[in-house]
């Protein structure tokens, strides 16, 4: 209870606060009588003082130290009983009071101090076995409410009642997964917030009460905590931290809505882990028959006579310095972001995980063409709210569509293809369509030192030749590869004749010790031709 409170109580009839008027809202949790000099020592916070002041009735500086040290110490006030030893309280500590905004009482030379601190105990002692019994009531309430089915919606609207202040369950990105009656567009506000990369941690405070900007409403959290993360009582009213009773009840149903969401998040990784199951049993080919895949899918509304694009996603750089524990954790937190943005697109999307990749299977309705810009954006969008929240980059590979729900395998292996070539190609926070690849381009993303060692290998044998010589039997070579090993079209483009190419070209097979016309070692030989390319322009 307050200080202006305790003083309505009898025993304080007669009592005059001298000083310390803006300070009576102070909270006193007990007490205390004293007259020793080192009575501070023994002080507690939110603890009033009542005394005769006996052993500062001829010491100014005492009291004016002892009332600044109780203040310091978070004191809740201080009583003097006059007429005895003190005849009144000096101007001076009445001053040093005020500026302090700490409450300086006279009390009555007929109250004995045993009676102040007895009676304010006992009242005190009653008002929080009253605040506890409530407390006991609510949560014996709140605990039927769940133990008969009725869950975290229903608890909403009995708190809502105790209260008399409308109540909403954000979780941790203050976003509403439950309230008790229509709630304002405020929300949006509390969007812009986090996503403003603002973060709201409670562990050390029971409450947070403030105020918005444009319609200075005033709200007010209260944190759920679980074995998972946090998660709000948001109150749309102020609660002050001297109303117990309010709180404790909040606390109560606090505590219920905890156990709840820790059995909701149970039932729901359970699901999630089945129907990752099955995704992972799907695209690694354990299904045996078409039936079955068409069966199974049913089981997570996949319809097979249906076009889908497959979008993979994986974190860059993950941080392998933490524990599995907290990878987990922080896995499952950024699963939960991505499958809160489904709901906003325009159609129907699956999320399921695979290793440390979350996939993103679209159902497609309208043509690609009219879809693509759109689920680009989408998926843009989760980008941001990844970086701003974890300040991590998350990049995705999308796929060419799939006819059914069988021929997901092969789009997901085109998206799981597009994100390794994007990052390969050293790009950060990218979002890729799959695409033929051009022979170029994919020898472009192999090291350059293994580049020339594959060169150098293949051509070893040229070395050794007067380099006159070697420069015309490699040109004979690339040629007749290109005309499709044709002995008179290369010929023909040499200006030589037929023979001449022929004893070029055994010349050129005694040098590399294999059949040129073989399939494995023409293409061998056409990769470093092309690879011989690569290498004279960069160097």
């Amino acid at each position: 209870m307050r200080v202006n409170e305790l003083l309505m109580i009898p025993v304080f009839q007669g009592a005059t606060l001298r000083a310390g008027k803006l300070g009576v809202d102070r909270e006193v949790n007990s007490v205390n009588m004293m007259d020793a000099p080192d009575i501070i020592h023994f002080l507690k916070k939110k603890e009033l003082l009542v005394t005769t002041a006996f052993h500062v009735k001829d010491d100014l500086n005492s009291l004016l130290l002892l009332i600044k040290e109780m203040e310091k110490q978070g004191c809740s006030g201080l009583g003097i009983k006059t007429k005895r030893f003190l005849q009144e309280i000096p101007q001076e500590a009445i001053t040093l009071a005020d500026e302090l905004q700490f409450p300086l009482f006279e009390l009555p030379v007929e109250v004995s101090l045993g009676d102040i601190v007895s009676k304010s105990l006992s009242h005190i002692l009653d008002i929080r076995t009253n605040e506890l019994h409530n407390a006991m009531q609510a949560h014996q309430e709140f605990t039927n409410q769940v133990m008969s089915g009725k869950g975290i919606h229903e608890i909403l609207v009995s708190l809502s009642t105790l209260i008399d202040f409308p109540v909403a369950l954000l979780n941790h990105r203050l976003q509403p997964i439950g309230k008790s009656t229509k709630t304002p567009a405020m929300y949006k506000h509390f969007e812009t917030f986090i996503t403003g990369g603002h973060l709201i941690h409670l562990s050390k405070t029971t409450m947070l009460t403030f105020s918005l900007l444009d319609n200075q409403e005033t709200v007010s959290l209260f944190p759920v905590y679980t074995h998972k993360q946090y998660s709000f009582i948001c109150v749309h009213g102020h609660i002050p931290f001297t109303d117990r009773s309010t709180i404790l009840t909040i606390k109560q149903a606090s505590n219920v809505i905890a156990f709840e969401l820790m059995k909701e998040n149970a039932l729901k990784q359970n699901a999630r882990r089945i129907q990752n199951e099955f995704f992972t049993n799907f695209i690694n080919g354990t299904f045996t028959t078409v039936g079955e895949i068409i069966s199974r899918g049913k089981e997570f509304k996949l319809e097979n006579e249906q076009r889908y694009v497959c979008a993979v996603g994986k974190i860059e750089d993950e941080d392998r310095s933490i524990s599995y524990a907290q990878y987990q954790a922080e896995q499952d937190v950024i699963y939960d972001i991505i499958e809160a943005e489904l709901p906003h697109f325009h159609q129907n999307v699956h999320l399921f995980t695979l290793d440390d990749t979350y996939i993103l299977l679209l159902e497609l309705k309208d043509g690609w063409k009219y879809t693509d810009e759109p689920f680009f954006s989408f998926l843009e969008e989760i980008q941001s709210k990844i970086s701003t929240l974890f300040h991590k980059d998350l990049s995705f590979g999308i796929s060419n569509y799939a006819q059914q729900l069988v021929d997901v395998p092969i789009s997901y292996k085109e998206a799981k293809d597009t994100l390794y070539y994007g990052h390969l190609s050293g790009k950060k926070r990218f979002i890729e369509f799959h695409q033929p690849k051009e022979v170029s381009e994919i020898i472009r993303m192999v090291p350059y030192d293994q580049l020339k060692k594959f060169y150098d290998d293949t051509f070893q044998g040229f070395v050794d030749q007067p380099k006159k010589d070697h420069q015309v039997l490699l040109h004979t070579l690339s040629v007749f590869l290109e005309t499709h090993c044709q002995l008179s079209e290369t010929a023909n483009r040499l200006f030589v004749h037929r023979n001449t190419v022929i004893y070029r070209l055994e010349k050129c097979e005694e040098i590399i010790g294999r059949n040129i016309k073989d399939p494995e070692e023409t293409l061998r030989l056409r990769l470093a031709f092309r690879i011989k390319a690569l290498i004279q322009g960069n160097s």
